[in-house]
């Protein structure tokens, strides 16, 4: 079953993969990928894009969105579907275009993880904005509206094109 997980289906060799990156893959990283399926979904690229999200520590795997996360996506209109928190690995590299974190924290955690970055594949979220800042952690400030604003301005962008 492993082996199926990590080997990437022809469909989503044909299209970008993203997978957004935060410590625990309750909050801002799946708040980024809910927002950015939304975002393409609106566009009508939501065939054209492969989309996920995974934390860089072991703290809340098998975890669902934290309710707090949930209710902010909700009240924006995004949809988002059960899930379960998972870690990243490094056969994550192989299997991504882009793997965006969203602090210099996660960015220091994914080194360890994926120690080599030759296809320059990891970026900060806030780059794409233009912003040489951390995406705050509202597991820790309770302001999950920032933290939607933020990932929502990046996430404009990258479909963009702006880097």
């Amino acid at each position: 079953m492993e082996l199926l997980y990590l080997q990437k289906t022809e469909k989503e060799a044909a299209m970008p993969r993203i997978l957004f990156v935060c410590h625990g893959n309750i909050c801002r990283s799946p708040m980024a990928e809910y927002i950015l399926k939304a975002l393409v979904r609106a566009r009508g690229l939501e065939d054209r894009y492969f989309i996920e999200s995974a934390a860089v520590s072991t703290e809340e795997i098998g975890n669902p969105i934290y309710p707090p996360a949930r209710r902010c996506l909700s009240q924006h209109g995004v949809p988002f579907e059960p899930r379960a928190a998972r870690q990243v690995t490094p056969q994550d590299y192989d299997r991504f275009d882009r793997i965006i974190c969203m602090d210099a924290s996660n960015l220091r955690w994914m080194r360890r993880i994926i120690p080599d970055d030759p296809e320059g594949k990891i970026h900060l979220m806030m780059s794409y904005a233009g912003l040489g800042r951390d995406v705050a952690d509202p597991w820790y400030t309770g302001d999950f509206e920032t933290t939607f604003q933020d990932i929502l301005s990046a996430c404009e962008a990258m479909l963009a094109g702006v880097r």
